[in-house]
């Protein structure tokens, strides 16, 4: 159906183009005196040379289309899918900027049809251009005519609708495999749509179909994670595909997604929070939460642990809390085993974690 209506459209702009021409050869071509009447009359001024133009142009018109109609039907399915795809704020900022770009145009139409011959083609082809430039004004500055409405509205109609923007985390594999990310959502910390790309489900396929066994136990977690989020979890879950995906590597397929979605990067990988960072992107580091909520102890506190091991150094015993903080106390090796009571004496907070020294609260008191 495409096809014939661009065909039809072919063969009326051809029969246009073809009365358009001959009108201007008409007016513009050669002319030559009766020399019985003395009347200087154009050549070709007869009304057939008209109708064999526009014929002539109108069988031209339809070749051409024809020839066109494929490319020009599938540039518009793609064109019509990918607009289906945009949300409707950045469809009304661009039907804005274009209509703003038109109406500047049709502004400017007396004008410009007034010059001699190209008048109004180019008027057409100046109002097409302003059209499209409204058109991509519009869509940059989408973001600015959204808080303008917002701010033009009634503050009970802004206080019902409630907000607009949904915020979307995009899962690193890392944190996949990690599975503390379910926990975290779990309570409810984590806010707005949890987007997981197709390649980074196949990554994690790949990793669950290793022929190393630990591998393959990380990748199948991670499997697990997902579907315990997805099924088990009051989140939002999108399964990202893109249809346009390119060869790379998956860390730099993730920052270009969350530059596109405006999203931030959630992850406990290292080198990818300092890319994410170098390129402006926001990241949400698993690990720095885990420090960020560990508790807090200052030195002359007294805590409760449980010797397991010795130290490093020669009468050191080493113990830990709940949440996997070492604490190495001075003279514990004696302990090993038991479960006492320590002073702290200093925290040492290094790039691998937190570490606190102490000694036995026992020593203290005999001294």
């Amino acid at each position: 159906m495409m096809k014939r209506i661009i065909q039809a459209a072919g063969l009326l702009l051809g029969m246009l183009v073809g009365q358009g021409f001959s009108s201007w050869k008409m007016s513009g071509g050669a002319s030559w005196i009766d020399p019985v009447l003395g009347i200087r009359t154009a050549a070709g001024a007869g009304g057939s040379g008209g109708y064999m133009a526009a014929v002539i142009g109108a069988m031209l018109g339809l070749l051409v289309a024809t020839a066109l109609a494929g490319p020009i039907a599938s540039l518009l399915h793609r064109s019509v899918e990918r607009a289906a795809e945009q949300p409707a704020s950045a469809l009304a900022s661009g039907l804005v900027g274009g209509g703003a770009g038109l109406a500047v145009a049709a502004f400017l139409y007396p004008y410009l049809s007034d010059i001699p011959r190209v008048g109004s083609l180019g008027a057409a082809l100046f109002a097409l251009a302003l059209g499209y430039v409204g058109l991509r004004v519009g869509l940059r500055k989408q973001d600015e005519l959204a808080a303008w409405t917002a701010s033009r509205r009634p503050a009970e109609a802004v206080k019902e609708e409630g907000p607009r923007y949904e915020e979307h985390k995009i899962l690193d594999t890392s944190v996949i495999i990690d599975g503390r990310i379910a926990d975290i959502c779990k309570t409810g910390f984590i806010e707005g749509t949890l987007v997981i790309p197709e390649f980074v489900l196949e990554e994690l396929q790949h990793i669950a179909d290793s022929s190393d066994l630990l591998k393959r136990n990380r990748g199948r977690r991670g499997l697990d994670i997902l579907n315990k989020i997805q099924k088990e979890l009051d989140v939002k879950v999108l399964i990202y595909e893109d249809a346009n995906d390119e060869a790379g590597e998956v860390d730099s397929k993730l920052v270009k997604l969350a530059k596109a979605m405006r999203g931030k990067v959630v992850t406990n990988d290292f080198n990818l929070n300092k890319v994410c960072e170098l390129q402006g992107v926001s990241v949400l580091n698993i690990n720095d939460l885990a420090n960020a909520v560990k508790p807090v102890v200052l030195p002359g506190e007294e805590i409760v642990v449980q010797v397991i091991k010795d130290g490093k150094e020669h009468g050191q015993g080493v113990a830990y809390l709940d949440d996997g903080t070492m604490i190495v106390v001075e003279g514990g090796r004696d302990f090993i085993g038991s479960t006492m009571e320590v002073l702290v004496t200093s925290v040492l907070q290094t790039s691998a974690g937190r570490m606190i020294f102490a000694k036995p609260k026992l020593l203290e008191k005999a001294l």
